[in-house]
């Protein structure tokens, strides 16, 4: 399993975690009383968990096969040596690529998707790979220049500065045989030999191995090779099917992480080819492209600055310094993997794949070092627990077992004696050891459940592979599971609970409404003029009109499109009004100004300066307006007017923004470049040009999505950046606001509002927000740390690069997969690639399965522990034998080990689940209904089974049997039989552990169904035609209906345990409270 830990290996966004660690820590300490708690088991989150801590409950924790049981858990040692190879390719960068390259050629021993570059460009450009490669490398300004600046490499490369390259096949396939293409090689998945390896290495398999050696050759040596070999040989291969099967189903599993990991590397960015900015994956990038960047974006490739404005990068994830770089003429090269800070500017590829730091820092570290759940912590300190269990009982067994032997009260079939003192062989007093030393240690393979941690990764393997399906990508594993027990989930408006399909449907310039909105006639050409100067200038979007008159493209923000379209509606002439004026500087959108300005020189030395932005901002800095006629009005006595249309607007579910511009006098505006990076754009005496209102409606089915939420007990809430009215008008249309009644303080509150409070006050009123409108990303922050410290599980949404802090702190990041910028992303757990609220609700169904899904198979497996512990136990006390042998046990161990939980582990989600309270963090996995259900079964099966041990020769009428030995075999035959049909049968009620219907659904779950029916076929095969090596005899169908009679039993047996009222209290808390009262005393 690989890339589901943060990011894709940063030094940042390490570091921001290793920032907020303390913090995180103090929070949970807040959240959790008992924080510092004995139990090495007991970890609420995983997500930002201390080393010592998870060091902790490894060194608890016990294990049989540690490759196996620690395969998906964080690489501790590994995870320290990816943090020294980061900074050793900093430091040698070159001569790690000499060396990869070398590796590459001569033992090909790692895959890359493609070939590697050749050190030589072809024919087609007058410029090398190397020559390139060390330019941007070593940030050579001096080659730059010699080769002409960014305009004369763009030539060298064949490109156009502002279309781009061509969208043509063969120029592409040019590119990348001569500067190689955007990939770097990963390592290669491990092979199904390797998982093979893994699965054997279990210490009780290894003793089971050599006890069979041992066995096969004593028996080969008393009874010859024709008959001698069955015992050995039948350990032999119970314990390869074990394996075998171990081994694939883990091999899947790895195989499911490995296309979920190459879903999360492949990026997709907008590039400029033909004149369209066109989105492609980020393996696409060919040297020459021209790419768009903006706020929140991973730069794609090593480049070179074509132009940009307050363009500032982090380069923190290459430098290993958090230090933010201002990129400009002066300094104009740009390193793959960095992240854009602020501002916005193109960029031409110079560099891709290996050919780049980035690309060799991926290459050095593209394995994985896995990461853990908290439910799979706690069920390593249950598997722990019942290990140490069936460790006892094992121990206790043999004791027994062997003292009895010596004794001389050991009995075989036929009523001898087995060992009688200076009468029996060594040989066969050996062999009778070795048997009784075997069925021990499987006794210790069925006690010790070594697949209950990693059935947890099978759910969530299957889970994240079908959540792929619902439009939702798993960065980490441990928020699919924490998902189900979400109490809150704070959502952005826009996009999320809204389509995101904006157009502009009311017009406001001075004090006219324009009807229809883009009617130009009703406006002077001068304010026409104006508008669209403010608009085509003051956009990140684009335009592109193609030459044969086809249909206007335009890409950009869904805001920036919709007011961009009705700027063409009106006339606007994009490339052209571009090409009228120069940018001098820009102030890029800022989500805690809430509004974005430009500053540039026209045609006729004209230097205006244009604002975009909310609304009632916009307005506030506004002195006066332009009328439709083009005059210039006072603001004074008008202002009362402008805010009622905002309000009108916002109550009719619009976005309002406003568009303003001012004059600025030649004397305030810089004189060199330099000058421009701490010019503050002027933002006062504005002229108001417009207010649109934009509609963008919401989402069907959102209303429903909300009321699923509200019945399952998680409070949704509405964080936007919008207008108040409007966030009340859409939270009113989504039914998080019930009624208008409840549109009163602080259920609806304005960000400034909440972030004014003192920290005791957020927490209070936090709880009774449902809307916040007007909200800064460090409001959403801070509401976020106010309701965890109240004790809710928050989940977040978040597009933007300033929610990265809000995504990070909250217990379940979601970022939005359209919109959302790379930095959210990296900040996030799980990416909801629709960026639909419902797919929200279907992640918190899916994080409430995994949970269900886990407690069936605890459930089942609990079962067939006590029962087989208890029968063997019993048996072995009492007669000095056990009704199953080594052989059959470890049958029963791969049915209700690898095939318990893949037929458990992968049930889908029931509307049943969200009909419940959120699971809460504390609430012990094995609840009183399970306890209820699974001593139900486990006594019926112990009882009858017993009865059969103990009375069956006399039940079954086989005293009269003239061979004793073949009655005894018999009878342990119809007990294995009825055992294993017991388990068959369970297997449908753990599917429902509180509902009387087990068959609900079975029959759409085609995996449960084939493990059953496989499992029942092999059971008759093993009995009919195995017996040599299962020690059984062939049963009649008398016997058989006696087998399926009571194994089907169990099913009225559960629909009557269902009834059986359980107390709330847990079961566990009264035994832990007198543990935990003295242990207070003992601390006191």
């Amino acid at each position: 399993m690989s890339g589901t830990s943060s990011g894709n290996g940063l030094l940042h966004l390490n570091d921001v975690e290793a920032g907020l660690s303390k913090d995180n820590a103090d929070l949970d300490h807040h959240l959790d009383p008992d924080a510092g708690t004995s139990d090495p088991f007991d970890i609420a989150h995983t997500k930002n968990a201390a080393p010592e801590t998870l060091k902790r409950w490894r060194q608890a924790a016990l294990v049989l096969n540690a490759s196996r049981r620690f395969r998906y858990t964080l690489d501790l040692k590994k995870e320290e040596e990816k943090e020294q190879r980061k900074r050793m390719i900093r430091a040698h960068a070159q001569v790690i690529r000499a060396a990869l390259l070398f590796k590459l050629a001569g033992e090909n021993q790692i895959v890359s998707s493609a070939p590697v570059a050749s050190p030589s460009a072809g024919d087609d450009y007058k410029i090398g790979l190397e020559h390139l490669a060390s330019m941007t490398r070593d940030h050579k300004l001096s080659a730059l220049e010699q080769y002409g600046g960014v305009k004369g490499l763009s030539g060298l490369l064949r490109t156009n500065l502002e279309k781009g390259i061509d969208e043509d096949e063969a120029d592409l396939l040019n590119r990348r045989n001569a500067f190689g293409s955007n990939t770097y090689p990963w390592k290669k998945g491990r092979s199904f030999w390797m998982f093979l390896w893994e699965a054997w290495q279990d210490l009780t398999l290894i003793i089971l191995i050599i006890a069979a050696a041992v066995s096969l050759g004593l028996g080969i040596k008393t009874e010859g090779l024709k008959e001698g070999w069955y015992d050995g040989g039948s350990i032999f291969f119970a314990v390869f099917l074990v394996i075998l099967v171990t081994a694939t189903s883990d091999y899947r599993q790895s195989l499911q992480f490995q296309n979920l990991n190459e879903e999360k590397r492949n990026i997709q960015l907008e590039v400029v080819r033909g004149g369209r900015t066109v989105k492609v994956s980020i393996y696409d990038l060919v040297v020459g492209d021209v790419v768009p960047l903006k706020i929140g974006d991973q730069v794609p490739a090593d480049g070179v600055l074509i132009a940009g404005h307050s363009l500032a990068i982090d380069e923190s994830s290459m430098t290993g310094e958090s230090k933010i770089v201002h990129k400009n003429q002066n300094d104009p090269f740009l390193m793959s993997g960095c992240k854009v800070a602020d501002g916005f500017g193109t960029m031409l590829v110079t560099g891709v794949g290996i050919n780049t730091e980035w690309g060799l820092l991926m290459a050095s570290i593209s394995e994985d070092t896995g990461e853990e759940t908290p439910l799979q912590v706690r069920l390593n300190g249950v598997a722990t627990f019942i290990g140490i269990v069936g460790l006892s009982v094992a121990v206790s067994v043999l004791a027994i077992l062997l003292a009895r032997y010596f004794t001389g009260n050991t009995e075989d079939p036929d009523g001898a004696t087995q060992f009688i003192k200076g009468r029996t062989k060594f040989d066969d007093a050996f062999n009778d050891v070795v048997k009784i030393f075997t069925i021990a240690v499987t006794i210790v393979v069925v006690a010790v459940p070594e697949g209950l941690p990693l059935a947890v990764t099978l759910t969530l393997a299957y889970s994240m592979r079908k959540m792929m399906a619902d439009k939702a990508l798993v960065r980490r594993l441990s928020a699919c599971e924490t998902m189900g027990s979400a109490t809150t989930i704070c959502s952005d408006k826009t996009g999320t609970l809204t389509l995101n399909e904006m157009t502009v449907v009311e017009a406001f310039v001075g004090k006219k409404k324009i009807n229809p909105p883009a009617d130009s006639s009703q406006l002077h050409l001068s304010v026409v003029s104006l508008l669209s100067e403010g608009v085509a200038q003051s956009t990140m979007g684009n335009v592109f009109v193609s030459k044969d008159g086809g249909d206007v493209e335009i890409s950009g923000s869904p805001t920036e499109k919709a007011i961009l379209s009705w700027a063409i509606e009106l006339g606007m002439k994009f490339d052209a009004i571009r090409s009228e004026s120069t940018i001098l500087h820009v102030f890029p959108f800022n989500s805690e100004k809430k509004r974005g300005g430009v500053a540039l020189r026209r045609s006729d030395a004209e230097v205006h300066i244009h604002w975009k932005g909310a609304a009632e901002i916009v307005l506030a800095a506004c002195s006066g307006y332009l009328d439709s006629n083009g005059c210039l009005q006072s603001m004074n006595e008008d202002k009362e007017f402008f805010e009622a249309a905002i309000d009108e607007m916002a109550a009719n579910c619009l976005r309002c923004i406003a568009l303003a511009y001012r004059l600025c006098e030649q004397e305030k505006v810089p004189s060199n470049e330099e000058s421009f990076d701490d010019w503050v754009l002027p933002e006062d005496n504005l002229v108001l040009l417009a207010i649109v209102g934009i509609k963008d409606p919401c989402r069907p089915g959102v209303k429903d999505a909300v009321k699923i939420c509200t019945d399952a007990g998680v409070k949704v809430r509405m964080v936007t950046g919008d207008n108040i009215q409007t966030a009340q008008a859409i939270a009113l249309e989504c039914g998080i606001l019930s009624s208008a009644q409840d549109v009163t303080e602080p259920t609806i509150i304005e960000g400034r509002v909440f972030r004014a409070l003192t920290e005791i006050e957020r927490e209070q009123v936090a709880r009774k927000i449902m809307v916040m409108g007007r909200s800064s990303p460090n409001d959403k922050l801070l509401l976020v740390q106010a309701l965890r410290k109240g004790g809710d599980v928050v989940a977040v949404t978040g597009d933007g690069t300033n929610d990265a802090p809000a995504l990070h702190e909250a217990d379940i990041g979601l970022s939005m997969g359209i919109q959302g910028t790379e930095v959210a992303k990296e900040s996030s757990d799980i990416i909801i690639l629709d960026d639909n609220f419902a797919s929200v609700v279907k992640v918190v169904r899916w994080g409430r399965s995994v949970y269900a899904n886990i407690q069936k198979f605890i459930q089942f497996q609990l079962t067939v522990n006590v029962a087989a512990l208890v029968i063997n136990v019993a048996a072995a006390i009492s007669s000095g034998d056990v009704p199953l042998n080594s052989v059959q046990l470890l049958w029963v161990n791969l049915i209700m080990d690898t095939l318990g939980a893949l037929a458990l582990a992968t049930e889908p989600p029931t509307d049943n689940l969200m009909h419940r309270s959120p699971v809460g963090r504390r609430e012990p996995l094995i609840t009183n209904i399970m306890w209820r259900n699974l001593l139900i079964q486990a006594l019926y099966q112990v009882t009858v089974l017993l009865v059969l041990n103990f009375r069956g020769m006399t039940i079954l009428q086989l005293e009269d049997d003239g061979n004793r030995e073949h009655a005894y075999r018999v009878k342990n035959s119809l007990i294995f039989n009825a055992f294993v049909m017991c388990q068959i049968f369970n297997e449908f009620n753990a599917r429902k552990p509180e509902e009387v219907n087990c068959f609900k659904g079975v029959t759409k779950n085609y995996l449960f169904m084939g493990i059953i029916g496989f499992t029942f076929i092999l059971q008759i095969i093993i009995i009919e035609f195995l017996g040599k090596f299962t020690s059984t005899v062939r049963l009649d169908w008398q016997l058989w209906l006696v087998s399926l009679g009571i194994g089907i039993i169990s099913w009225p047996l559960a629909i009557v345990g269902k009834l059986i009222p359980v107390p709330k209290t847990p079961v566990a808390s009264y035994f832990i409270k007198p543990f935990q009262q003295c242990k207070r005393s003992r601390d006191a």
